[in-house]
């Protein structure tokens, strides 16, 4: 809500109409990716939901990052949002990494077992 907060704020023109379009766009997909990952049916399933909410939070950091060139900004809200985009970022990037070790780890566990 912040991030649409922000583009209400922003002064009227092409360039800050396109820019926020893209940029609700991507960081509401964020947090709907992300809770379709705690549905998710298979750990297969939440990884690619992950992968979704990763893409689309680098993309948040992009339109952001867009918007901090152009003049007539807060720039401060700006900047505490891109951060925030980079922490989400990292974290769903992290939980992708912990996720697929977990994956690995299972497979190779099956595989021994399998050839007792």
């Amino acid at each position: 809500m912040d991030v649409v907060n922000l583009c209400d704020s922003l002064p009227k023109g092409y360039a800050y109409s396109i820019f926020s379009r893209q940029l609700i766009r991507c960081s509401s997909s964020v947090g709907a990716n992300y809770r379709a990952a705690g549905r998710a049916k298979s750990d297969a399933d939440f990884i690619n939901k992950l992968k979704i909410v990763e893409e689309e939070a680098d993309e948040s950091c992009y339109w952001l990052d867009l918007i901090l060139s152009l003049k007539g900004i807060n720039s401060n809200e700006t900047t505490r949002l891109l951060k925030e985009a980079e922490e989400i970022l990292a974290i769903t990037v992290a939980s992708i990494v912990t996720v697929r070790k977990r994956v690995s780890a299972s497979d190779r566990k099956s595989n021994i077992v399998n050839r007792k």
